[in-house]
């Protein structure tokens, strides 16, 4: 069965004004027209919908419950039509750039940074993705993602490279005491899937240490690594930091370093900028990199 059609919107704009003002003649004003075009607008629209809109008296005008109805629905529409139209001229006065990161530096790191970030990157508007799939996180102007380096289409530039080390809450430390690397074997670990091949599990950490990882004793294996960073808040163990994403955490105390000890492979955090990009995504990548000075 065939819809009817949608009244047209030089219809519902003099009914949605009428409505809201309370008036023909102040519709009419506001929309720079005479008021018998608005009165004629809205009579052609209750003859389009066969059903009376308003209660005309003398000099004064109510919706009826079914224009009631109808100024919900043409009120809404009308703000996503006034929203978008909004973003598109912001497009032309503003060029977008499209950013994407994985959660993990999304939110220890870059969010952190975003007010100072934003208030430097003048010009620019910034379409942000977060996302643990790389594929996602690719399909973007400038992409931060951590690896090796190498990522076909893209120039990479090194943000800061690895350097993996144990962390815990101060109640953990107080109730387990760590005073040698050693220390580690004895403690309750919280440890990450290894489901990403450039991210390293407490096994490969213990191993690089040299240490023996079958001596371990894990209590908490997730796939998320903000999880694992809220279980090491909680107090249930010890978990492995990734360098500056760390930042805020230990400077707010909610984390600590029981042992200066560090594992460093040869991944990093990366700032990549597809090739052949234009003046905008050079620029925004010019702040993301000074942004690593933000502590």
């Amino acid at each position: 069965m065939r819809k009817p059609p949608t009244p047209p919107l030089d219809l519902l704009e003099p009914f949605e004004a009428s409505a809201r003002l309370g008036s023909f003649t102040r519709a009419a004003k506001e929309l720079s027209v005479t008021q018998s075009a608005i009165s004629q607008r809205v009579r052609k629209l209750e003859d389009l919908l066969n059903t009376k809109l308003f209660e005309r008296g003398h000099r004064t005008i109510t919706l009826t419950p079914e224009g009631r109805e109808l100024l919900n629905g043409v009120s809404v529409a009308l703000q996503h039509l006034t929203s978008a139209t909004h973003s598109l001229r912001q497009r032309e006065s503003r060029p977008i750039v499209r950013l994407s990161a994985d959660t993990s530096i999304a939110q220890l790191w870059l969010m952190p940074r975003l007010e100072s970030f934003l208030l430097g990157a003048h010009g620019l508007a910034v379409d942000l993705t977060v996302s643990d799939t790389e594929d996602e996180v690719l399909n973007a102007d400038v992409a931060i993602l951590h690896g090796a380096g190498d990522w076909p289409g893209f120039t990479a530039e090194l943000l800061f490279p690895d350097e993996i080390y144990p962390v815990c809450s101060r109640s953990y430390l107080a109730r387990y005491p760590m005073r040698d690397p050693s220390d580690l074997l004895e403690a309750e670990l919280i440890d990450l899937d290894y489901i990403r091949w450039n991210w390293i599990n407490w096994g490969i950490w213990l191993t690089e240490a040299g240490f023996d990882p079958a001596r371990a004793r894990v209590l908490l294996r997730t796939n998320s690594y903000m999880a694992l960073l809220d279980a090491a808040r909680a107090g249930l163990g010890v978990a492995l930091g990734w360098g500056p994403l760390m930042d805020q955490d230990l400077a707010d105390g909610l984390l600590i370093r029981p042992l200066h000890i560090s594992v460093r492979p040869d991944y990093g955090y990366y700032l990549l900028v597809r090739d052949n990009s234009g003046d905008s995504p050079h620029k925004l990548a010019r702040h993301l990199k000074s942004a690593t000075l933000i502590r």
